[in-house]
């Protein structure tokens, strides 16, 4: 294959320089190239190769030429490289700038180094059928007009910045939108706009976390919260969620996470990338273990208006008058306003015992000055009237067609199994691994995607550690997801680690 040839010839180059994985990164950033630590392990471990311009790059830096590295010229020698460059090119005297060691146990792998290889191939005019993002606008979800013009109208009034926890309009709207939630004592003090979920999440940690902190956060999860408290120095410890009850949280795992240092529980309700809704009493479970810990409770309810078959999605802080909780929402996914970046957290319960971090994420709101108002302008009229949102979810709608349609043919396929989602737009299925031998979740990834053009993100990428899992992303038309899947099934039926 091209990969291990170029592989074998990367390594032998810098093998041949004396160069490491860290002198290439170096010279990267002297250069002012845009190579990182899991790029260059991908080269050398032929997991993918490099687009023409870093193929450039590293021919250039090792000394020899493209068309070798590639394997074109195998019949030739490797070019020769004199005794006096057989160190570094040169020995730069330069300061250097590294990336925040802060940073070295941070990763988020739903954009990862298989989307590199995606970017790479389209590049080369190849086309990619993406099952990857939760991104509602490429797949033909529109914003509802109504909203559309409000923002327009109100563009000329939204200029300057607004009060740093947000507009009053859009914090009324949001408090009146917890009351119908039956969340508790919500005040106008107590909502703090953000650019999105994503955006709030990282505020808080960074307002909330003492070095050590210990966070209990599912597995899987969304893995924006693992490397927010990761980033902010604390430690997230994963409880199970059970694939064989629905994926609902595993309560004997999460008791016997608890220790002295943990702070918080985060529950994700409805869950990316399971798609599993919590019920009543598995949330009053969790009250009961946050009571008995005296912990704090933060819920990411992004997808509570996304929920199919005629359930219903509960709050848990509706559950918790008693504790000190954090309810985080927004209008990227109901709305289809992605990338408008407009998110709220709800503070609720007991919040007496939290006046310093209180105090701590007002801080933290103040120094960003605030959030997008274009987008905060449109919350109330978001909230309020008709929910386009519903007509996706009921049945003949168009996301519970997909979702249906994506669960029965994944259920057809030999050697897969799957649990039917019940919220959300995205799907965790399982490969047996007595058919399959998947040690390997990044390689299965990289595999489909040069064998079928099919992307996809691991469960590695969600803190799933065990091997065989991956998420689909059921926004797609139902052509194109029946495209994908006839790919992968095909995929299958020969595929093995």
């Amino acid at each position: 294959m091209v990969q291990s040839s170029f592989a074998e010839r990367l390594r032998a180059a810098m093998e041949d320089r004396g160069l490491k994985q860290v002198d290439l990164l170096r010279v990267a950033e002297e250069r002012g190239r845009k190579l990182g630590k899991s790029q260059i392990s991908q080269y050398v471990s032929g997991k993918t190769i490099p687009r023409p311009d870093m193929l450039s790059f590293l021919a250039d830096v090792l000394g020899t030429t493209e068309q070798w590295l590639m394997g074109d010229d195998a019949e030739q020698d490797k070019p020769s490289v004199p005794v006096e460059q057989s160190t570094p090119r040169e020995v730069s005297t330069m300061r250097r700038f590294d990336k925040s060691n802060k940073l070295d146990n941070v990763s988020y792998d739903v954009r990862g180094p298989a989307l590199d290889e995606a970017m790479r191939m389209e590049e080369d005019g190849i086309h990619i059928l993406k099952l990857n993002i939760g991104n509602p606008a490429p797949f033909g979800f529109r914003t509802p007009d109504e909203v559309v013009q409000d923002m327009a109208s109100q563009l000329r009034h939204t200029e300057g910045y607004s009060d740093s926890r947000g507009l009053f309009a859009a914090r009324k709207a949001i408090m009146q939108y917890d009351q119908l939630k039956h969340i508790p004592n919500v005040t106008m003090n107590d909502i703090y706009t953000g650019n999105g979920v994503s955006d709030l999440i990282n505020m808080v940690m960074q307002a909330m976390i003492e070095t050590g902190d210990e966070i209990l956060v599912p597995s899987p999860d969304y893995p924006l919260w693992t490397a927010c408290v990761t980033l902010a120095g604390g430690k997230a410890v994963h409880y199970l969620c059970d694939e064989q009850a629905d994926w609902m949280p595993d309560l004997d795992d999460m008791r016997s996470k608890v220790t002295s240092n943990t702070k918080a529980i985060v529950i994700i309700n409805p869950n990316n990338p399971t798609g599993a809704l919590y019920p009543r009493e598995v949330l009053e479970e969790i009250v009961q273990i946050a009571r008995e810990h005296q912990l704090i409770l933060l819920s990411d309810e992004i997808y509570d208006r996304l929920v199919m078959d005629d359930e219903e999605h509960v709050s848990i802080a509706s559950l918790a008058p008693d504790l000190f909780c954090i309810t985080f929402n927004g209008l990227s996914k109901s709305h289809m306003i992605a990338g408008w970046r407009i998110g709220w957290i709800s503070i609720s319960g007991n919040k007496r015992i939290g006046r310093g971090l209180m105090e701590g994420i007002n801080m933290m709101s103040n120094m960003r000055l605030c959030s997008n108002v274009p987008a905060q302008s449109i919350v109330q009229t978001a909230l309020g009237g008709h929910q386009s949102v519903k007509g996706y979810v009921v049945p003949g709608g168009r996301v519970r067609n997909q979702r249906d349609f994506v669960y029965e043919r994944l259920c057809a396929i030999d050697g897969v199994s799957v649990v039917k989602p019940k919220a959300a737009f995205y799907i965790f299925p399982r490969l047996d691994p007595e058919k399959f031998h998947i040690t390997d979740d990044e390689q299965f990834q990289l595999d489909l995607l040069q064998d079928k053009k099919v992307l996809i993100v691991p469960g590695k990428g969600f803190n799933w550690m065990t091997p065989g899992y991956f998420r689909i992303v059921f926004l797609p038309r139902r052509a194109i997801l029946g495209e994908a899947l006839d790919k992968l099934e095909e995929f299958l039926r020969y595929y093995r680690q």
